[in-house]
């Protein structure tokens, strides 16, 4: 099933902020997270772009992850980063992609927020292949993010 890409311009849940939905500004095809406070909105059901959430509360972003890619002879993560929320009303968590015009250093301050997940969502995202990015992936973020080594 293809879905129809609705590219408006909303207004943030939490910061209200208006949000460029743009994919040459952004880079990414279904935009529902604000680059500003990088709240996003609940509105896939099964996929991205899909649209189909009854739910449509604003989700909290929880930390960073990284989309894993797989090399077969490398020990380095290679993906791009990613963002994980956390569905304020039905507790769903989504990984969103990091937008090019997603505020840097709000993305690293979210990295940092990484010791505020619950013991018990960490669990369950690992057990679902989501590993998020701690402490030792300081020099890892920090390239991504800013081109520093």
């Amino acid at each position: 099933m293809r879905y129809q890409l609705i590219h408006t311009d909303f207004r943030c849940l939490h910061c209200r902020q208006v949000v460029s939905t743009c994919s040459g500004l952004s880079g990414v095809r279904n935009r529902n997270h604000c680059p500003y406070c990088l709240w996003s909105r609940h509105l896939d059901m099964s996929q991205p772009g899909d649209r189909l959430s009854a739910c449509k509360a604003g989700m909290r972003p929880l930390g960073l992850t990284i989309k894993r890619a797989a090399k077969k002879y490398s020990h380095h993560p290679s993906g791009e980063l990613m963002l994980i929320h956390q569905c304020i009303e039905c507790g769903k968590v989504s990984i969103n992609r990091v937008a090019a015009d997603d505020f840097a250093e709000n993305l690293f301050e979210i990295y940092q927020g990484y010791r505020q997940i619950d013991e018990l969502l960490r669990l369950e995202l690992e057990t679902s292949g989501v590993l998020t990015l701690q402490a030792a992936d300081h020099q890892l973020v920090q390239s991504r993010l800013f081109g520093r080594n």
